[in-house]
């Protein structure tokens, strides 16, 4: 895991001065030990950890990702991927379109049809539209890589549920928001909307999510 992001101490602070209910979040999970947005530099394996959770509970998605692992003998790349028959993958505990799914982006890797390393070229929309393109990975997970591979910013993630529950919780909205309020907030957090997120995270469950 890298050191946190060099945006976010003045993030914190920025963040804690817009909003008073963030700015108590903020207080609340700060520590010398604070766990803070990080990330592995590996976008395949975390494409893959996105995949893999999809739809599914943390926990149920937790155990198939330690079988998947696994049955990559610890070495999650394309090549290792690539070797294995989906039935080998099936026998993870994965559905037929998230074989398909992994199977697809180690090929696209191999061949360079997919190059994450055009990604931080891009801005946010673009770098979405881009992972989009990439079998079963939707707009939700496009942000989630933003997120947690590249540690981008300002990524409001609007279909996240737990983002949405958060923002029910901490400004006592009925669920889901409205999205006028969902919509307040982000031009009220940005440039600074990963941070946002992080904390609101946070305020529903203490133990980090990390792809």
């Amino acid at each position: 895991m890298s050191k946190k992001p060099s945006y976010w101490n003045t993030a914190k602070n920025y963040l804690s001065k817009k909003d008073k209910v963030m700015s108590s979040l903020i207080k609340k999970y700060n520590s010398p030990s604070e766990i803070v947005l990080s990330t592995r530099r590996n976008v395949f394996f975390s494409l893959c950890k996105s995949i893999i959770g999809q739809q599914i509970s943390v926990a149920a998605a937790n155990a198939v990702f330690l079988k998947f692992k696994k049955k990559c003998k610890n070495n999650i790349t394309a090549k290792t991927i690539n070797k294995l028959s989906g039935h080998q993958l099936k026998s993870c505990g994965l559905s037929r379109q998230k074989v398909k799914g992994i199977k697809s982006l180690a090929r696209q890797t191999l061949d360079k049809t997919f190059n994450p390393r055009l990604i931080p070229k891009m801005s946010d929309e673009e770098a979405i539209i881009y992972l989009s393109n990439l079998r079963q990975i939707g707009r939700w997970s496009a942000e989630m890589i933003l997120l947690f591979a590249y540690n981008r910013p300002n990524i409001w993630p609007i279909q996240d549920i737990g983002l949405l529950r958060a923002i029910s919780k901490n400004y006592n909205k009925k669920y889901l928001p409205p999205e006028k309020y969902v919509s307040l907030l982000n031009k009220r957090f940005s440039p600074y909307c990963s941070v946002a997120t992080w904390y609101l995270w946070r305020s529903i469950d203490p133990e980090p999510i990390q792809y």
